[in-house]
């Protein structure tokens, strides 16, 4: 009997892509770089910053000082830019999440939170709607720890104090989220509803896992 449900955040509880992009190739326009350069310099940093060693600006600094813009006014609209992009993704919540979150604690059932995330979309996952629905989150850049490392999982599980076993999991498949969840004897199921082709998603469907077309389908999974 599934007794809590995790998800994923973005592509499964928000999209980045239904606002407007601040991704590599905006920030090299800005920057006026050639675009395969400054990802060249820029995705480096990655991890660093999704485990919160770096912050958005001390990433880019550097990036910005190897091609000889680094200049402060060009570092604050860079930085007001992306933050801008993270912060108005939350426009755009499927119109299901929150009656399915809802739905989930009328039913008593906890719910967690398992993002990679950086220190500039932490910012607004906290300030969300969707933030009081979670009895345990768990962002990467606050706990040191991302996905698909088990022991964000665990801190999670035991948080809620929920064994894994009896713990759903939903997420749109990237980061190898879903096979790790399945490992640690959770369910696992992959939100597709806000996935379009043509995008920078990081997955496609996954056929070995349950399709949820929905966000209310994952009442059906409990």
């Amino acid at each position: 009997m599934v007794k809590a449900v995790i998800f994923d955040m973005y592509e499964t509880l928000i999209t980045l892509h239904a606002a407007p992009l601040y991704f590599s190739a905006e920030m090299a326009a800005d920057a006026g770089v050639p675009v395969e350069d400054f990802r060249r310099a820029w995705y480096p940093s990655e991890m660093d910053r999704t485990l919160g060693r770096l912050d958005l600006e001390a990433a880019l600094r550097p990036v910005l000082e190897q091609f000889g813009c680094c200049r402060q006014p060009l570092i604050d609209l860079m930085v007001e830019k992306r933050k801008a992009a993270k912060r108005t993704s939350f426009d755009h919540i499927h119109p299901q999440v929150v009656p399915m979150l809802q739905a989930l604690k009328d039913k008593g059932l906890r719910i967690g939170l398992i993002t990679n995330c950086f220190w500039e979309e932490a910012e607004y996952i906290r300030q969300s709607q969707l933030f009081p629905f979670f009895d345990a989150a768990q962002l990467s850049c606050e706990v040191g720890l991302c996905k698909p490392d088990p022991a964000i999982y665990h801190r999670c599980v035991q948080q809620m104090g929920v064994a894994p076993e009896k713990c759903l999991y939903i997420g749109d498949g990237g980061s190898r989220e879903l096979e790790t969840a399945q490992s640690l004897g959770m369910q696992a199921a992959q939100a597709v509803w806000y996935l379009k082709d043509g995008t920078l998603q990081p997955k496609g469907r996954m056929p070995e896992f349950t399709q949820l077309e929905a966000p209310m389908d994952v009442l059906g999974m409990l």
